[in-house]
């Protein structure tokens, strides 16, 4: 059997990440490393973990697309919440940019856009009912 164990995003600053998701979305971290160059959060049974570029160059040699480029990266990190309106003002309050405001959806949940400040693409949206 398999398992989505861990989501992690490569990014300039691991601790910068770490504290943008906690104050932003109450999520609490679980693991920092002494070097500062690899975090995670709890967030259930997926962990999202944040890496170091530097880390990201070792492992992919031939490159890759930073999620800090002019535009998101074609994947997303979805955080389901009751309260959609407030985790979009409170991250837009700790430097994250909009992309889209709340919206209702035509399967019934409601949902938002925004870039976190390392420019990970970030969904919030209400549960599926």
């Amino acid at each position: 059997m398999i398992s989505f164990g861990y989501c992690i995003v490569y990014v300039e600053d691991v601790c910068k990440s770490l504290d943008f998701f906690e104050k932003s979305f109450g999520l609490q971290r679980r693991f920092l490393h002494p070097s500062e160059s690899y975090g995670e959060l709890e967030t259930g049974q997926t962990v999202l973990a944040f890496a170091r570029f530097s880390m990201a160059d070792d492992h992919f040699p031939d490159g890759y697309v930073r999620a800090n480029g002019a535009k998101p990266v074609g994947m997303e990190i979805a955080l389901v919440t009751t309260d959609v309106h407030d985790a979009h003002a409170t991250a837009l309050g700790f430097g994250a940019l909009e992309i889209s405001a709340p919206q209702q959806k035509p399967w019934g949940q409601l949902v938002s856009y925004i870039r976190a400040p390392d420019g990970v693409l970030i969904e919030l949206c209400s549960p599926m009912t």
